[in-house]
């Protein structure tokens, strides 16, 4: 009997999506981050017995935009964004890494 081939989660992501700085695996992530605000911004509304149209009032949105938020089936402004976990009484941190250290302008 052949044996099977074990491979990690990150093994799989590099041979099907791609290497960590590629265009393609960057996209992959960012995408998975932002699938993952959607999450949070449903947990937290729900632990904070909130409906969706109750926190679409508190931040000047209709119902269904919140639904859109939390399906991520939208685009978000940060202004937006900032606004909904201000309502939601949560505190939003934002971490800036640098990638290389040249910049460059094109002229």
């Amino acid at each position: 009997m052949k044996e099977l081939k074990m491979f990690t989660f990150s093994q799989i992501k590099d041979e099907f999506i791609g290497k960590i700085g590629t265009d393609k695996r960057t996209a992959y992530e960012q995408e998975l981050q932002l699938e993952i605000l959607g999450d949070i911004i449903r947990k937290v509304r729900l632990e904070r017995n909130l409906t969706q149209e109750e926190l679409g009032r508190l931040i000047g949105v209709q119902r269904a935009q919140i639904s859109k938020l939390e399906n991520n089936t939208t685009n978000i402004t940060m202004e937006t964004l900032l606004r909904v976990f201000k309502a939601l009484n949560a505190k939003v941190n934002f971490n800036v890494e640098l990638l290389n250290n040249g910049v460059s302008i094109a002229q």
